[in-house]
């Protein structure tokens, strides 16, 4: 669940760790071996300018199995049910509300079970646990995908979800239907030879010598392909690479990454959700808040200033830039 959650704008930090039961500063090995009345938790610190708790609501959802009563996927027991804890009135209501309005779309079969539950406390699990799945991005991987997780979430939500809400955030999913892919006579019309052979061909761009690599301006990066908004100006930092350098995509959701053995490396490769388009590459030696470096080519992109946002039909994200 941290991944689903780390990356998102508006969300300040994800924390695992234990909450719900009446034992004091629990260990990893007392909660996960059944020995409290703790659920492993994350707790998510956000800002309500940016991201709205309807989002995370909805994020939350597409990230779980709510009709499971003995656990999550593989991980069975009490323990790992699960759960939402409200700090207040008003998100006890949109909680309610958003699992009243998921039962009534019968995505599932059967009845929703997942608790919401007042808040008490908290407790952060030990550092170790902090972040698994970039410490041990392969190990993430296999168990995500052997546990069943992935292909139950692939097959209720495929690659959008059902249950929209008016975040910051959804407002682009909900739009995000029109970023589809050009057919290829149009592209190779469209595109120039080395957009082409980047976005279509899984090529790369030279270093230092690429439109975006040194661009300072506010705006946000959108794929060439098919205008999809991709990354914003207010994640852009220089990492020395002589490549466009991102600390994290504008919503987790509008990338896709694989792991990529070409060239004798592993790396892990990005790629834009809705066309498809090779972009670049993310590596766990970038700067806070995230660790993260998207090493992006600027032949996948293209570039809208701020001042051009409303007009080219990205008013949305003006906000991304009102908070600064």
């Amino acid at each position: 669940m941290e991944q689903a959650f780390e990356g998102k704008v508006g969300v300040l930090s994800v924390v695992s760790g234990y909450s719900g039961g009446k034992e004091k500063n629990p260990s990893y090995e007392e909660v996960s071996g059944g020995w409290t009345t703790h659920r492993e938790s994350i707790q998510v610190s956000f800002d309500p300018k940016l991201i709205t708790y309807q989002n995370l609501l909805d994020t939350f959802w597409k990230n779980i199995d709510p009709t499971d009563s003995g656990g999550q996927f593989a991980d069975r027991g009490d323990h790992y049910k699960t759960a939402i804890y409200f700090h207040n009135e008003i998100q006890r209501r949109l909680a309610n509300e958003t699992k009243e309005a998921l039962e009534k779309t019968k995505t599932f079969s059967k009845p929703i079970l997942t608790d919401i539950l007042p808040y008490t406390q908290f407790y952060p699990a030990e550092e170790y646990h902090q972040d698994y799945y970039k410490k041990n991005p392969e190990s993430y991987k296999r168990y995500k995908i052997g546990s069943g997780r992935e292909g139950f979430l692939l097959k209720i939500w495929g690659t959008s979800g059902k249950t929209g809400t008016k975040g910051v955030g959804q407002a682009s999913n909900s739009k995000s239907q029109k970023y589809m892919k050009p057919k290829a006579d149009e592209l190779k019309k469209r595109l120039t030879d080395l957009q082409y052979r980047v976005t279509q061909e899984d090529g790369t761009e030279p270093p230092f010598r690429n439109e975006f690599w040194n661009n300072h301006e506010a705006g946000i990066y959108v794929d060439v392909v098919s205008g999809e908004a991709l990354f914003s100006s207010s994640d852009k930092f220089d990492s020395g690479s002589g490549w466009p350098s991102f600390t994290r995509p504008i919503q987790k959701e509008v990338v896709v990454e694989k792991t990529d053995g070409s060239h004798g490396m592993v790396r892990t490769e990005v790629r834009s959700s809705k066309a498809d388009s090779h972009l670049g590459h993310v590596f766990s030696d970038g700067p806070k808040p995230t660790g993260l470096r998207y090493c992006i080519n600027s032949a996948s992109l293209r570039f809208i200033p701020k001042s051009e946002l409303q007009k080219e039909g990205y008013g949305e994200y003006l906000k991304l830039f009102e908070a600064k």
